[in-house]
């Protein structure tokens, strides 16, 4: 029984010593946009910003104002695409200065979800620039983002450029989940492999995304995710089959707006069960994965005794250093690595209600609207 327990204990250990020396190091969380400085291009691409924007009432005229306050050298226009608000976001834009144009958006169209109609509409109105830079509302960009972006995109030939934007975190809500967030989805995209042509992972991150207009539309344009609920990483597979794409954490483009638990609840919720393809098996298998890669090691911690308890602090402790540099970058406690599996638990629990919604025909659903597989 003992040797038995033994070799069970050994399973999280193997499971995380996988995690920091095989899939990439994306616990190291290296992939930087300040890691370094590509020179300026001789010549300054023209850019056309997308921004769709549903009720963002609140934070439009922040975000706005931090795009329209981008030191970008070359031809820079903003295309902000009112996506059916039932607030003052339209109004409150229209008000702003600058190269800014406000659409109006179209009802959506069955087939497509939200967003990446707004982005559609906003695309078509952009023209012909040399890239379009999709940017959601509810950011704040410092004024040498675009800049640094570009320099990045024409040094090394990318065809999309996305930041992992720094999200809100003041609230010990924020605190307890929010560092999480980026480390879970680095380690399902490990932004290295992203970044290597040669590796066929890809991703990107929506709050911030550079895309080269003619890669873009060489892919199919919007069109071709235009169901997507995980749209920013189905664009990043469309756009790495035409080249390079980039995919990195930021201190230049920040969320605007916090967030409650309820808040990130609804967020990873959103998309959690199409994550899994919105397969029961899939999903039975994720619990069971959560289990061994988080529930285990405290459990032989601290129930078991001998080598088996022995294993299971070594696979407590390695968790918690992997933690350490997203709670680093965040400037949270380091303490925050000791409940990281409670913290996979509550997101284990984010993606069963995911499910639920789905099951329940409200998948997908976001500032109103149920969008996952055509659900209006």
């Amino acid at each position: 029984m003992n040797a038995a327990l033994a070799l069970l204990a050994l399973i999280p250990v193997a499971v995380w010593l996988y995690l920091l020396i095989g899939r990439g190091m994306f616990w190291v969380m290296g992939e930087r946009d300040d890691a370094e400085n590509p020179p300026d291009p001789a010549h300054w691409p023209s850019v056309v910003a997308v921004v769709p924007a549903r009720n963002e009432a609140d934070v439009i005229a922040h975000s706005i104002g931090s795009l329209l306050e981008q030191d970008y050298p070359g031809d820079f226009r903003i295309v902000l695409v009112d996506d059916q608000s039932t607030d003052d976001t339209g109004a409150i834009a229209r008000k702003l200065a600058g190269k800014l144009t406000v659409l109006t958006g179209a009802p959506r169209p069955a087939g497509w979800t939200g967003k990446l109609w707004a982005m559609k509409q906003g695309t078509a109105q952009a023209g012909m620039p040399d890239y379009i830079w999709f940017t959601d509302a509810d950011i704040r960009h410092e004024p040498d983002n675009l800049r640094k972006l570009m320099a990045r995109a024409t040094q090394s030939n990318l065809v999309l450029t996305s930041l992992m934007v720094k999200l809100h975190c003041k609230s010990m809500s924020e605190a307890y989940l929010i560092p999480a967030f980026v480390f879970f989805f680095d380690m399902l995209f490990p932004f290295r492999w992203v970044n290597d042509p040669r590796n066929k992972t890809a991703a990107a991150a929506g709050g911030c995304m550079l895309a080269r207009r003619d890669a873009l539309e060489s892919a199919g344009g919007i069109d071709t995710i235009r169901s997507e609920i995980i749209d920013d990483c189905a664009l990043g597979r469309a756009m790495k089959a035409q080249g390079p794409i980039w995919l990195g954490l930021t201190d230049r483009a920040h969320s605007i707006r916090s967030y409650t638990m309820a808040e990130i609840w609804r967020m990873v919720a959103r998309s959690a069960y199409a994550q899994l393809g919105y397969s029961p098996l899939a999903l039975f298998g994720t619990f069971l994965g959560m289990i061994v890669v988080y529930a285990a090691a405290p459990a032989f911690a601290l129930l078991a005794s001998a080598s088996a308890q022995s294993s299971g602090i070594l696979a407590w402790l390695a968790m918690g250093i992997a933690y350490q540099p997203i709670l680093r970058f965040y400037k949270v406690t380091p303490l925050w690595g000791i409940v990281l599996p409670m913290i996979g638990f509550v997101y284990a629990l984010f993606t069963l209600d995911s499910a639920i919604q789905h099951w329940r025909g409200r998948g997908g659903m976001w500032k109103g609207r149920a969008q996952a597989l055509g659900q209006s």
